[in-house]
Parts: C-alpha cells; sequence; structure tokens
C-alpha cells in the first residue's frame, strides 16, 4: 500500500508540472504572435510533457498520462502554435484551457453531435471490467489467445469508462457539450469506417489537421489528388504507429520491438487499398453487405491485434501489473464499504 501511495504522489506532482506548464501556454505564449515564434516558445513545454510519464511506473498512470499529455496535449499545442485547433476556439478562462488541453475532449457548438453512454451500458461495461480483473488472478491456467482477448477487452473497456467519466465531469462542471469519443466501433464496416468514423476519434481529431491535411495539401501540388490522398493517408498511420510505439515505451520501458509500428503500417496499407478498392466497386454497383463486412472487418482487426499490436505489453508483463492494480482499487472499494462511486451517470 506504501509503494501505491508514492506512486499517487509522483502522479499528483507530474499533473500539477503539466498544469503549471500549461499556465505558461495561456499568459504567456498565447501572447506571442502565432507562427514560427510561438511554437519555438512551447518547445520546453512539449519537452516536459515527453519527460513527465518517466516520473511515474504505475502502468495505468503512465498510460493514461502519456495519452493525454505526450499524445493529445503535445498536439493541441502544435495546433495552438499556428492558432488553429481546439485550444485557439477555447473560452478565454484558464481552467478551460487546461481541462481542454490536457484532457480528451473537444467541445463542440452542436449538441446533437453529444452521446451519452446510457446509464445500463455504463454499469454493464464497469461490471465486465470487474469480471476481467478478477480473472486475470488465475492467467496462469489460460490459453495464450484467451489471455490476449481478455486484455484487449481490458484496454477498450478501461479507456471507455475513464473517458465517460471525465466526459460526464467537464460537461456537469463547465457545460461543454462534447463531441464523440467513440461511435460503436464494434459496429464497424469497414477499415476506414473503424478507424474514420468509429474508433478513437479524438486521435482522428487531431491527426486529420496534423498530419492528413497538411501532406495531402503538399502532395497534391506533386500528384494527382488520388495518390496525395494515398501518401496522406499512409503517413497518417506512420506517425499513430510511431506515437503508439512511444507509448508502449512508457509502460515496459524495455527497447521498441517496432511490432506496434508494423500494425499501423499494415492497417495504413489495408485502408489505402480498400478506399481505392471500393471507389471502383461503387462505380460498378457492386456492395458488400453488412452482414458479411462487419464480420470479416472484425476477423481482421482482432487477429492483426493477437499478432502485432499486443504481444509487446504481453511479453513484458505490463497487463499482469494493470490488471493487480484494479484488482487492489477494487478489494479497498469492496472492503472499505465506500458509498456510491456512479452517481448521476
Amino acid at each position: 500500500m506504501k509503494e501505491t501511495e508514492n506512486e499517487i504522489e509522483k502522479f499528483m506532482k507530474v499533473w500539477i508540472s503539466a498544469m503549471l506548464g500549461l499556465c505558461y501556454c495561456y499568459y504567456i505564449a498565447s501572447r506571442i504572435p502565432k507562427g514560427f515564434f510561438r511554437l519555438l516558445s512551447l518547445i520546453p513545454i512539449l519537452y516536459l510533457f515527453i519527460t513527465l510519464p518517466f516520473k511515474i511506473s504505475s502502468p495505468n498512470l503512465v498510460a493514461y498520462t502519456s495519452f493525454f499529455l505526450v499524445w493529445l496535449a503535445t498536439f493541441k499545442l502544435l495546433l495552438f502554435s499556428f492558432n488553429q485547433g481546439p485550444l485557439a476556439l477555447s473560452p478565454s478562462n484558464i481552467l478551460h484551457f487546461i481541462s481542454i488541453a490536457s484532457l480528451p475532449i473537444n467541445p463542440t457548438q452542436h449538441p446533437n453531435t453529444t452521446q451519452k453512454l446510457p446509464k445500463w451500458l455504463l454499469a454493464l461495461k464497469v461490471l465486465t471490467l470487474g469480471i476481467i480483473v478478477h480473472v486475470s488472478s488465475y492467467i496462469q491456467y489460460m490459453n495464450p489467445h484467451f489471455i490476449s482477448l481478455l486484455y484487449y477487452c481490458y484496454l477498450y473497456l478501461g479507456l471507455e469508462i475513464v473517458l465517460a467519466f471525465i466526459t460526464f465531469t467537464v460537461q456537469n462542471v463547465f457545460g461543454f457539450q462534447i463531441e464523440p469519443l467513440f461511435n460503436k466501433p464494434y459496429l464497424c464496416t469497414s477499415l476506414q469506417d473503424f478507424w474514420g468514423r468509429r474508433w478513437s476519434l479524438m486521435i482522428t481529431r487531431i491527426l486529420r489537421p496534423t498530419v492528413y491535411n497538411p501532406l495531402r495539401r503538399i502532395f497534391t501540388d506533386v500528384f494527382n489528388p488520388t495518390h496525395a490522398t494515398s501518401v496522406a493517408m499512409l503517413a497518417t498511420f506512420l506517425v499513430s504507429g510511431l506515437m503508439h510505439e512511444l507509448m508502449y515505451y512508457y509502460l515496459t520501458r524495455a527497447s521498441p520491438t517496432w511490432e506496434v509500428t508494423c500494425f499501423f503500417i499494415l492497417h495504413g496499407v489495408c485502408t489505402t487499398v480498400e478506399v481505392a478498392v471500393k471507389k471502383v466497386a461503387l462505380r460498378r454497383g457492386w456492395r458488400l453487405q453488412h452482414a458479411m463486412s462487419r464480420p470479416l472487418v472484425m476477423v481482421f482487426l482482432v487477429s492483426t491485434c493477437w499478432w502485432l499490436f499486443l504481444p509487446q505489453l504481453l511479453r513484458n508483463g505490463v497487463h499482469k501489473k494493470a490488471t493487480q492494480e484494479c484488482e487492489i482499487l477494487v478489494n479497498f472499494v469492496v472492503h472499505s464499504r465506500l458509498p456510491y462511486i456512479y452517481v448521476c451517470l
């Protein structure tokens, strides 16, 4: 328990440092004219965010800290340096600025685009996550493929529950209308549908203006629009793969094996080919029924996850450490007889 308390103390210091850095961005960097000089003024903060996850070792705390600060916050600040992105449109309030910069939220002016997870569905997902955490105690008796499936479910459910809590808090404290973070990824009908419209939409909204759109404009002057789109799409998947590789390095503290980068390059190539084939097929009136496309896409996603996405985490025992931490938290909540955690969600 003492080790857990030390990790929580380090976690708090990390986030205090991050908020102080964002105060600098709000009060000082924002007053520098947009462009190169504002970007130059933000480099110390970008460096700070990249180094902060190394100060903690808890897999769960490292995962969310690196995702929020190293990926989302740094990309938002890169856009902010040119007066673009959500920070350029945020209200003139330091608390709003910090929350938008450091959390996976993107305010919208269109309330109809927001999605609220039904109470019963969120409760079911919390229960399922608890069962997975409990079952992981018997991991030594399980098939390796089943372990991979359990950890994949753990990653998805844990991320969605945390994001649902953040969305609920931000909406009620700040009154923001939040764009959806997921859009029923299990109903995807193609790889383009999965990566572009359903899975981790915050990442999609960050990568599009920082990587995809600029490269597409640049390569349109060199290639025809179709080839420029393909190159920009492949580059976006490559950047996503490299960022995931960095997230894995924070978690494992082991030399990269580049499996996760290969995962995203593979999906980038397949998505690019899929888009090209769909254009030809639609012109000829061919269309694959959703009853066939959905299982095919899910089989491809799950099989490539087992092959390239999860092995690096499983090999370094990250799944064991992460589920053990969750089990400690669950036991603490149960034995301390705390009141309801889930209130008014």
